[in-house]
């Protein structure tokens, strides 16, 4: 029970400590480590969901590492392959939330780091069939807002794409963490400009620097939502 309990205690304390790297501190190691040793430890005793957790963790933590640097030096062979092996257990473990998570892991790879929407697009769709049921909030809404930024600025279909980030804002405020409200808001905003609704967007904009500014969100995420601002407010002079 002492070993379970060490991989779940493992598991929850790198997922945390890799948020607050992605959105804060941008420091990586501590929350590698302990991923790691989560991975290890369910290893150790055949926990085999915890295994395939931590492991497409490990690739969302690359993941958050690629996107804060060049994406053109992103490793994105090593991601798929975490999220692959993770996807494989979760399917012979019947972990269907797991594999939403992991699914949608896949389609970051391909659509972030390799610019193949094509590709990306069916882990999207199928990640989504699979959070609905299974997932907790921001799961889904992660997936919500990758597939409405498809469909605002791939398809040119921006109803339909407002549709699913709106579905994706509400999912994350219902779920509560501030660093994820502003980023959902500074998207959100990002896809009204681009509808052309301008004064929505300019209230969106604004307010996402407000909240990046009050969750204490690092330099770079600030300045996103502080250069998408700047773009909605020329566009309105």
């Amino acid at each position: 029970m002492g070993s379970e309990s060490d991989a779940g205690a493992l598991l929850a304390a790198g997922s945390e400590a890799m948020l607050e790297a992605a959105f804060r501190t941008g420091d990586f190691l501590p929350a590698w480590q302990l991923l790691e040793g989560a991975r290890r430890q369910a290893c150790e005793t055949e926990q085999l969901v915890e295994e395939a957790a931590a492991l497409c963790r490990l690739g969302m933590l690359a993941h958050f590492a690629a996107i804060g640097g060049d994406l053109r030096r992103a490793d994105w062979a090593t991601e798929e392959r975490l999220f692959t092996a993770a996807l494989r257990i979760q399917r012979e473990a019947g972990d269907a939330a797991g594999a939403a998570e992991s699914l949608f892991g896949l389609g970051l790879v391909h659509q972030v780091l390799r610019g193949d929407w094509a590709t990306a697009m069916p882990f999207y769709t199928e990640a989504l069939e699979l959070a609905e049921r299974y997932a907790d909030e921001m799961v889904r809404s992660e997936v919500h807002r990758h597939i409405g930024f498809f469909h605002v600025f791939v398809a040119g279909d921006s109803e339909r794409g407002l549709r699913h980030l709106r579905m994706s804002q509400v999912l994350r405020e219902r779920y509560g963490d501030p660093r994820r409200i502003a980023t959902g808001t500074l998207a959100l905003g990002e896809a009204e400009l681009t509808a052309g609704n301008l004064p929505e967007a300019l209230r969106l904009l604004r307010e996402a620097v407000h909240q990046a500014r009050k969750a204490g969100l690092s330099a770079q995420r600030i300045g996103w939502a502080e250069h998408a601002l700047s773009d909605a407010e020329r566009a309105a002079a």
